[in-house]
């Protein structure tokens, strides 16, 4: 009796620890990054794959770059909170390790809330970025600086209470 019961109860606390896993918010993470310059990239653009994305491209302006994919349940759940507010800050799409028709159909089927979205189909970037899953978000100041890395779906208590302060913090720091 014993025997069939602990299959039973292991089997339990392993789908207790994914459940709080698959729905736990973002946290912040230490990167090895923060407080150093974003790593160089070139990529194609997603929707329009004649032309490259490159690290230099965000220089001059704070950005926000969400790594996500079409086969992330976090990044669906995120994807409405995106929607809400990427008109109130640059934001830019990393679609890692992705199949790039699927990406295209998520986002005429939910919207766009990026201004441009890379493609990493082959997950370089997202290596060079430290990315160990999606949905993870930096903020970069506008000298190129990754300033705060986000693991998780982001929220919108999140965004209001500890992205946009970020975002008008580096913004403002950048025009003085």
């Amino acid at each position: 009796m014993q025997r069939s019961v602990l299959p039973l109860i292991a089997m339990s606390f392993l789908v207790l620890f994914l459940a709080v896993a698959l729905f736990r918010p973002s946290s912040h993470h230490d990167s090895a990054l923060i407080g150093k310059p974003i790593p160089k990239f070139a990529g194609t653009l997603l929707l329009k794959p004649d032309q490259t994305f490159t690290r230099q491209e965000l220089i001059g302006h704070v950005a926000v770059i969400n790594v996500w994919a079409t086969w992330c349940p976090n990044c669906r759940r995120e994807h409405a909170v995106l929607m809400k507010y990427a008109s109130r800050f640059p934001l830019y799409g990393l679609n890692w390790l992705d199949d790039e028709v699927k990406a295209r159909q998520w986002l005429q089927a939910l919207g766009n809330p990026y201004n441009v979205i890379i493609s990493d189909d082959d997950g370089t970037i997202g290596i060079d970025l430290g990315v160990s899953g999606a949905p993870e978000t930096f903020v970069i100041d506008a000298a190129g600086i990754v300033r705060e890395k986000y693991v998780g779906p982001l929220s919108d208590e999140q965004v209001e209470n500890e992205l946009l302060p970020l975002i008008r913090s580096l913004t403002a720091g950048a025009s003085s």
